[in-house]
C-alpha cells in the first residue's frame, strides 16, 4: 500500500468508546487525515455514550468533525434521542437485520471527495446476539441493491463470533471492497486481501481506555467475574488509543490493500 492514495481510499475507525473515545478521535482527526489521505472515513460509534449507544448530540459532533459516515451495532438503540437522528440523517446507520421495525437505515450509497460513490452497508451477526434475520438471509440482496449505484461497497460487519465473521468475509469476497469486523474491542492481526480481491479484517479494535477490560473499568469486571456480584459498567480512564484500518481500492471496486493502525494518545 503506498503512501498516498492512487485509488480510492476508506479510512474505518473501530468502535468509539465513551467519551474518551470520542474527544480523542475529534481531536486527531484532522492528522489522521493529514497523515492517510483517506478521501472518506467511516467510524462505528456504537458506543460513544459511557459504552452504550451513541446520543444525537455525540452523532452530530463526529459528523461536524469530518466523519462522513457513522454505523452502529447492538448498542444502537439504547439512546432514544437518536431515533430522530436515524430517521432524517441517512449517514448515520443502524444494523440492517437489528430488528423489523427499527428507525433508521442499514445501508446507504454517499457522493464524497474526489467524484466516488461509495456504498456502506451496516450488518449485525447472529451469533450470541440478537437479530432479527440471520445476516446471511439478507446480504447478497443488499450488496446487489448497492452494485447497481457504484462499485465501491463496504461492510461493517458487528459480530460477536470470529467464525461469523470469517465466513461473511469468505461469502463475500469478490463481491465488495471490504469487510471490516467491530464489536469485540479487541483488534485482530488479520488485516488481509482475499483471494478474490476483497479487504478483511475481523474487528478494528476500540477507540477508547485500553487500561481497563475492553473498555470498562478492571475492578468492577473482575469483581462480577470472581463474585459473580453485578454493578453499573463504568468507563475506563486510561491508555487511550485510537484503532482502525485503511483500504485502498481500484475502479472495479475491489481492494488494492489494507493496513491497520493503534494510535496511543
Amino acid at each position: 500500500m503506498s503512501d498516498a492514495p492512487n485509488h480510492l481510499r476508506i479510512m474505518t475507525i473501530g468502535d468509539v468508546f465513551a467519551g474518551s473515545g470520542l474527544d480523542a478521535l475529534i481531536d486527531r482527526l484532522p492528522a489522521l487525515r493529514d497523515e492517510y489521505q483517506p478521501h472518506m472515513v467511516v467510524v462505528n460509534a456504537e458506543n460513544s455514550a459511557s459504552g452504550s449507544g451513541t446520543s444525537a448530540k455525540q452523532a452530530a459532533k463526529l459528523l461536524d468533525a469530518g466523519v462522513d459516515v457513522l454505523t452502529g451495532g447492538n448498542h444502537t438503540l439504547r439512546q432514544t434521542d437518536l431515533y430522530q437522528v436515524l430517521e432524517t440523517n441517512p449517514r448515520v446507520l443502524r444494523p440492517e437485520n437489528i430488528a423489523v421495525r427499527a428507525p433508521g437505515k442499514g445501508t446507504v450509497v454517499v457522493d464524497i471527495v474526489g467524484g466516488y460513490r461509495v456504498a456502506v452497508i451496516n450488518l449485525m451477526g447472529a451469533v450470541f446476539l440478537d437479530v432479527a434475520q440471520s445476516p446471511f438471509a439478507v446480504i447478497d440482496a443488499l450488496v446487489t441493491r448497492a452494485k447497481r449505484e457504484t462499485p465501491y461497497v463496504l461492510v461493517d460487519f458487528h459480530a460477536e463470533a470470529t467464525s461469523e465473521k470469517v465466513a461473511m468475509g469468505r461469502h463475500l469476497d469478490g463481491q465488495v471492497t471490504a469487510v471490516v469486523g467491530t464489536h469485540t474491542h479487541v483488534q485482530t492481526a488479520d488485516a488481509q486481501v482475499l483471494p478474490g480481491g476483497s479487504a478483511y479484517m475481523t474487528d478494528l479494535g476500540m477507540t477508547g481506555p485500553h487500561g481497563g477490560v475492553i473498555g470498562v473499568r478492571s475492578d468492577i469486571i473482575l469483581r462480577r467475574f470472581l463474585t459473580g456480584s453485578s454493578g453499573r459498567f463504568e468507563p475506563a480512564d486510561s491508555d487511550i488509543r485510537i484503532q482502525g484500518a485503511v483500504i485502498d481500492a481500484t475502479p472495479d471496486g475491489l481492494a488494492a490493500g489494507i493496513r491497520s493502525f493503534s494510535i496511543t494518545v
